[in-house]
C-alpha cells in the first residue's frame, strides 16, 4: 500500500462520509481538514482521476440548475477497504511541523534583539485569532456534547487544535512577559 501519498486517503475518507464533487473536496481543505493538512485545487483533481483509474472511486454526472453538469464522486468497496487498511496501520513517525516563525526564532541570538517584540506580538495576534476561530468551530459543529459521538474523530481533532493553540498563546504571553524591560 502506498504510504507516501496521504492526499488519496484524505479524499477517500471524505468520500466515505458522503459523496462529494471535486469542488466540495477542495472546500473541505478550507474548513476542517485545512486545520491540519493542506492541499491545493491543482492536487485534488489529478488525485481524483488516479483514484478513479485505480477503481477506488467512481463518479456520476449530476445536473445543477438547468445545465451545469457536475461529477459527484463516490467511494467504491475497494476504496473503503484501502481506507480501512490505512487507518488500521500504525503511525510511528512523528512529523516535524513547518512553522516559519519557530524557524526564525531559532536564529535570534539574544533576548535584546530589536525584532523580537514585533515578531512575538504578531504571532500572539495570529494565534489568538486562530484559537477564537477554533473555539467557534467547536461550538458550531458540536453545539451539543452528544453530537460528538457521531463524528468523534472530528471532535477530537478540534479539541487537539484548540489545545495546541491555547498552549501557543500562553507560551507567547509568557515569553513576552519574560523579555527584558527597556
Amino acid at each position: 500500500m502506498a504510504q507516501k501519498n496521504k492526499l488519496q486517503f484524505i479524499i477517500l475518507g471524505l468520500l466515505n462520509q458522503q459523496p462529494l464533487t471535486g469542488y466540495d473536496l477542495t472546500k473541505a481543505f478550507d474548513d476542517e481538514i485545512g486545520e491540519f493538512w493542506q492541499a491545493q485545487h491543482s492536487q485534488i483533481y489529478p488525485q481524483l482521476k488516479r483514484l478513479e483509474e485505480q477503481g477506488y472511486v467512481t463518479h456520476e454526472i449530476t445536473i445543477s440548475g438547468e445545465k451545469l453538469e457536475k461529477k459527484l464522486y463516490h467511494i467504491t468497496t475497494s476504496g473503503s477497504q484501502l481506507l480501512h487498511e490505512w487507518i488500521s496501520i500504525g503511525t510511528p513517525d512523528l512529523t516535524a511541523t513547518k512553522d516559519e516563525f519557530i524557524l526564525k526564532l531559532y536564529f535570534i541570538q539574544t533576548n535584546h534583539d530589536p525584532r523580537l517584540l514585533a515578531m512575538l506580538h504578531e504571532q500572539l495576534a495570529l494565534h489568538t485569532a486562530k484559537l477564537t476561530h477554533l473555539q467557534q468551530r467547536l461550538a458550531t459543529v458540536f453545539p451539543q456534547p452528544a453530537m460528538a459521538k457521531q463524528h468523534y474523530g472530528h471532535y477530537l481533532i478540534l479539541q487537539h487544535a484548540i489545545g495546541r493553540e491555547d498552549y501557543y498563546v500562553n507560551w507567547l504571553k509568557q515569553t513576552l512577559r519574560a523579555l527584558p524591560k527597556k
